[in-house]
């Protein structure tokens, strides 16, 4: 997207902000269901990482493949499982989370680290569509994105349609 500056580094917090507090969620909230929403605000976040850097293809079948049938189908499964499980002999700290918030803990300051040791002054970022080159030969992924968002756009989302009515549908039944 071509946006101003300021607006485009607003998204990019506001969305870095959204990336951090919902996989937050994932890991911290004690419901499954909850974090598996938490998991499609994630993705959707992602996507719209996508977006903002005019990758619409990417971010299209992000939402398509992540949000709407990977993250529909975590959601179907643990609706599923039995909730009372997860409430027994429930402990808030245990040795194992404190090894592994050690670990991610490290990994998060040595990439920090060397994010800020690197050079980035050599990497040039074309972002405007004016800067992007035509090319004569399409590659087979960009024809696949023209014909999906072209010809084969309506087709293509009334069958995630009724996928995701029959998994409501299968959930439905299965509840009773």
């Amino acid at each position: 997207m071509d946006l101003l500056g300021p607006i485009h580094d607003f998204l990019l917090v506001f969305l870095g902000s959204g990336l951090i507090l919902g996989g937050l969620g994932v890991v911290l909230f004690p419901n499954p269901i909850y974090s598996a929403f938490s998991l499609g605000f994630v993705l959707a976040c992602i996507s719209l990482f996508y977006i903002l850097s005019n990758s619409h293809f990417v971010a299209a079948a992000q939402l398509l493949i992540y949000v709407g049938a990977i993250n529909v189908l975590i959601i179907f499964a643990v609706m599923f499982m039995n909730g009372s499980e997860y409430y027994r002999d429930f402990n808030l700290w245990t040795i194992g989370d404190g090894i592994t918030s050690l670990v991610c803990t490290s990994i998060f300051l040595s990439l920090i680290t060397t994010i800020l040791d690197t050079s980035w002054y050599g990497v040039i970022w074309t972002t405007r569509l004016n800067q992007i080159l035509e090319q004569d030969l399409i590659s087979s992924s960009q024809q696949i994105g023209i014909h999906l968002s072209t010809d084969f756009f309506l087709p293509f989302e009334l069958i995630s349609i009724i996928l995701l009515v029959a998994l409501i549908g299968a959930i439905a039944v299965a509840r009773q």
